[in-house]
Protein backbone atom coordinates (compact mmCIF):
# COMPACT_ATOMS: atom_id res chain seq x y z
CA UNK A 1 0.00 0.00 0.00
CA UNK A 2 1.61 3.45 -1.08
CA UNK A 3 0.10 6.55 0.51
CA UNK A 4 -0.30 9.90 -1.16
CA UNK A 5 1.13 12.99 0.14
CA UNK A 6 -1.70 15.27 -1.17
CA UNK A 7 -4.32 16.11 1.39
CA UNK A 8 -6.98 15.35 -1.45
CA UNK A 9 -8.39 11.58 -1.15
CA UNK A 10 -7.26 9.50 -3.45
CA UNK A 11 -7.96 5.63 -4.64
CA UNK A 12 -5.76 4.06 -7.27
CA UNK A 13 -4.67 0.52 -8.83
CA UNK A 14 -2.38 -0.24 -10.63
CA UNK A 15 -1.77 -3.82 -12.61
CA UNK A 16 -3.64 -5.25 -9.44
CA UNK A 17 -4.17 -9.47 -9.02
CA UNK A 18 -5.75 -11.04 -6.27
CA UNK A 19 -5.51 -14.73 -4.95
CA UNK A 20 -8.48 -16.28 -2.76
CA UNK A 21 -6.81 -20.05 -1.21
CA UNK A 22 -4.85 -21.21 -4.92
CA UNK A 23 -7.19 -19.56 -6.98
CA UNK A 24 -6.33 -16.14 -8.66
CA UNK A 25 -9.20 -14.12 -9.15
CA UNK A 26 -8.45 -11.45 -11.32
CA UNK A 27 -5.75 -9.73 -12.47
CA UNK A 28 -4.45 -6.63 -14.50
CA UNK A 29 -7.10 -4.05 -12.70
CA UNK A 30 -6.15 -0.43 -12.98
CA UNK A 31 -8.23 2.21 -12.00
CA UNK A 32 -7.94 6.15 -10.27
CA UNK A 33 -10.76 7.51 -8.30
CA UNK A 34 -10.31 11.34 -6.82
CA UNK A 35 -12.40 13.25 -4.76
CA UNK A 36 -16.00 13.27 -5.71
CA UNK A 37 -15.84 9.94 -8.10
CA UNK A 38 -17.73 6.97 -7.25
CA UNK A 39 -17.45 3.67 -9.31
CA UNK A 40 -20.13 0.45 -9.48
CA UNK A 41 -18.21 -2.47 -9.59
CA UNK A 42 -20.38 -5.55 -11.33
CA UNK A 43 -19.40 -8.81 -11.10
CA UNK A 44 -21.14 -12.29 -10.09
CA UNK A 45 -20.57 -13.81 -6.59
CA UNK A 46 -17.25 -15.30 -6.36
CA UNK A 47 -15.86 -13.54 -9.10
CA UNK A 48 -13.43 -11.26 -6.49
CA UNK A 49 -15.48 -8.13 -6.07
CA UNK A 50 -15.25 -8.67 -1.67
CA UNK A 51 -11.20 -9.46 -1.93
CA UNK A 52 -11.32 -6.29 -3.96
CA UNK A 53 -12.35 -4.61 -1.52
CA UNK A 54 -10.62 -6.21 1.41
CA UNK A 55 -7.69 -5.11 -0.36
CA UNK A 56 -8.27 -1.73 -1.36
CA UNK A 57 -9.20 -1.45 2.40
CA UNK A 58 -5.54 -2.88 3.80
CA UNK A 59 -7.06 -5.85 5.08
CA UNK A 60 -5.37 -8.11 2.30
CA UNK A 61 -2.51 -8.15 0.54
CA UNK A 62 -2.65 -7.97 -3.34
CA UNK A 63 -0.80 -11.19 -5.03
CA UNK A 64 0.35 -8.39 -7.90
CA UNK A 65 0.35 -4.83 -8.83
CA UNK A 66 -0.49 -1.90 -6.08
CA UNK A 67 -2.76 0.15 -3.93
CA UNK A 68 -2.26 3.94 -3.40
CA UNK A 69 -5.23 5.37 -0.97
CA UNK A 70 -4.76 8.67 0.49
CA UNK A 71 -7.44 9.28 2.91
CA UNK A 72 -8.99 6.61 6.06
CA UNK A 73 -11.57 4.29 4.03
CA UNK A 74 -14.44 3.24 5.90
CA UNK A 75 -15.57 -0.46 4.42
CA UNK A 76 -19.06 -1.55 4.60
CA UNK A 77 -19.17 -5.34 5.01
CA UNK A 78 -21.42 -8.33 5.60
CA UNK A 79 -19.94 -7.79 9.25
CA UNK A 80 -20.47 -4.74 11.19
CA UNK A 81 -18.76 -5.01 14.26
CA UNK A 82 -21.60 -4.27 16.27
CA UNK A 83 -22.28 -6.43 19.69
CA UNK A 84 -25.40 -8.87 19.09
CA UNK A 85 -26.30 -8.89 21.98
CA UNK A 86 -26.70 -5.03 23.08
CA UNK A 87 -29.56 -2.71 22.54
CA UNK A 88 -28.78 -1.18 19.11
CA UNK A 89 -28.25 2.54 20.60
CA UNK A 90 -25.59 1.31 22.87
CA UNK A 91 -23.56 -0.80 20.28
CA UNK A 92 -23.80 2.07 18.18
CA UNK A 93 -23.01 4.16 20.85
CA UNK A 94 -19.09 2.06 21.50
CA UNK A 95 -18.16 2.63 17.56
CA UNK A 96 -19.67 6.69 17.70
CA UNK A 97 -17.51 6.78 21.12
CA UNK A 98 -14.46 5.70 18.84
CA UNK A 99 -15.44 8.24 16.46
CA UNK A 100 -15.49 10.88 18.59
CA UNK A 101 -19.56 11.27 16.81
CA UNK A 102 -20.84 14.84 18.43
CA UNK A 103 -24.58 14.37 15.65
CA UNK A 104 -25.18 10.44 16.65
CA UNK A 105 -28.71 11.49 17.10
CA UNK A 106 -29.26 12.74 13.49
CA UNK A 107 -27.66 9.96 12.06
CA UNK A 108 -29.50 7.47 13.30
CA UNK A 109 -32.50 9.64 12.50
CA UNK A 110 -31.53 9.76 9.05
CA UNK A 111 -30.78 5.89 8.66
CA UNK A 112 -34.59 5.70 10.19
CA UNK A 113 -32.82 4.04 13.72
CA UNK A 114 -34.30 5.80 16.59
CA UNK A 115 -37.00 3.41 16.90
CA UNK A 116 -35.42 0.53 17.05
CA UNK A 117 -32.63 2.20 19.86
CA UNK A 118 -33.98 -0.25 22.56
CA UNK A 119 -33.56 -3.62 20.14
CA UNK A 120 -31.06 -5.67 20.34
CA UNK A 121 -28.75 -6.28 17.85
CA UNK A 122 -29.28 -9.66 17.04
CA UNK A 123 -33.20 -9.28 16.50
CA UNK A 124 -32.53 -6.84 13.70
CA UNK A 125 -34.20 -7.85 10.21
CA UNK A 126 -31.11 -7.87 7.53
CA UNK A 127 -32.28 -4.46 6.53
CA UNK A 128 -32.36 -2.53 9.87
CA UNK A 129 -28.55 -4.00 10.49
CA UNK A 130 -27.55 -3.37 7.10
CA UNK A 131 -28.71 0.32 7.88
CA UNK A 132 -27.15 0.38 11.52
CA UNK A 133 -24.04 -0.68 9.71
CA UNK A 134 -24.50 2.19 7.51
CA UNK A 135 -24.76 4.19 10.48
CA UNK A 136 -21.34 3.43 12.05
CA UNK A 137 -19.94 4.14 8.29
CA UNK A 138 -21.58 7.47 8.85
CA UNK A 139 -20.06 8.04 12.14
CA UNK A 140 -16.40 7.30 10.99
CA UNK A 141 -16.63 10.11 8.21
CA UNK A 142 -13.65 8.13 6.33
CA UNK A 143 -13.03 10.26 2.88
CA UNK A 144 -13.05 6.77 0.99
CA UNK A 145 -15.85 4.27 1.08
CA UNK A 146 -16.04 0.85 0.00
CA UNK A 147 -19.57 -0.74 0.23
CA UNK A 148 -19.96 -4.38 -0.23
CA UNK A 149 -23.25 -4.99 -1.84
CA UNK A 150 -24.80 -1.82 0.12
CA UNK A 151 -28.10 -2.51 -1.23
CA UNK A 152 -28.95 -6.18 -0.16
CA UNK A 153 -31.99 -6.73 1.98
CA UNK A 154 -33.39 -3.21 1.84
CA UNK A 155 -36.29 -1.98 0.65
CA UNK A 156 -37.48 0.19 -2.21
CA UNK A 157 -37.12 3.39 0.00
CA UNK A 158 -33.71 2.04 2.12
CA UNK A 159 -31.74 1.72 -1.36
CA UNK A 160 -33.24 4.90 -2.42
CA UNK A 161 -31.66 6.43 0.51
CA UNK A 162 -28.63 4.80 0.48
CA UNK A 163 -27.83 6.54 -3.43
CA UNK A 164 -28.42 9.64 -1.57
CA UNK A 165 -26.35 9.14 0.48
CA UNK A 166 -23.16 7.96 -1.60
CA UNK A 167 -24.31 10.84 -3.57
CA UNK A 168 -23.96 13.41 -1.20
CA UNK A 169 -20.45 11.63 0.21
CA UNK A 170 -19.23 12.21 -3.05
CA UNK A 171 -20.14 15.78 -3.82
CA UNK A 172 -18.85 16.66 -0.19
CA UNK A 173 -15.30 15.33 -2.23
CA UNK A 174 -15.48 12.00 -1.18
CA UNK A 175 -14.88 8.81 -2.86
CA UNK A 176 -17.36 5.71 -2.85
CA UNK A 177 -16.12 2.41 -4.70
CA UNK A 178 -19.30 0.41 -5.05
CA UNK A 179 -19.66 -3.71 -5.35
CA UNK A 180 -23.24 -4.03 -5.80
CA UNK A 181 -25.47 -6.61 -7.91
CA UNK A 182 -28.54 -3.78 -7.95
CA UNK A 183 -27.97 -0.57 -9.56
CA UNK A 184 -27.26 2.87 -7.69
CA UNK A 185 -28.68 6.43 -9.01
CA UNK A 186 -25.75 8.39 -8.51
CA UNK A 187 -25.07 11.13 -11.32
CA UNK A 188 -21.75 10.59 -12.93
CA UNK A 189 -21.00 7.50 -11.39
CA UNK A 190 -18.64 4.96 -13.67
CA UNK A 191 -18.28 1.26 -13.31
CA UNK A 192 -16.46 -1.61 -14.65
CA UNK A 193 -17.07 -5.82 -14.48
CA UNK A 194 -14.64 -7.61 -12.51
CA UNK A 195 -15.10 -10.43 -14.81
CA UNK A 196 -13.26 -8.66 -17.22
CA UNK A 197 -10.09 -8.91 -15.29
CA UNK A 198 -10.64 -12.50 -14.66
CA UNK A 199 -7.48 -14.82 -15.73
CA UNK A 200 -7.22 -17.10 -18.30
CA UNK A 201 -7.95 -20.70 -17.27
CA UNK A 202 -4.37 -21.67 -17.78
CA UNK A 203 -3.48 -18.60 -15.32
CA UNK A 204 -6.14 -19.45 -12.50
CA UNK A 205 -4.22 -22.32 -10.65
CA UNK A 206 -0.74 -19.99 -11.29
Amino acid sequence: MQASRDHAPLLAAEGLACRRGARLLFRGLSFRLEGGAACHVTGANGAGKTTLLRTLAGLASPFAGSVTRAGAAGLLAERSGLDPELPLARALAFWFALDRVEDAGAIMARLRLAALAEVPVRYLSTGQHKRAALARLLGQRAPIWLLDEPLSGLDAASRALVSELVQAHCQGGGIALIASHQPLDVPGMTSFAIEDFAPAPQEEQA
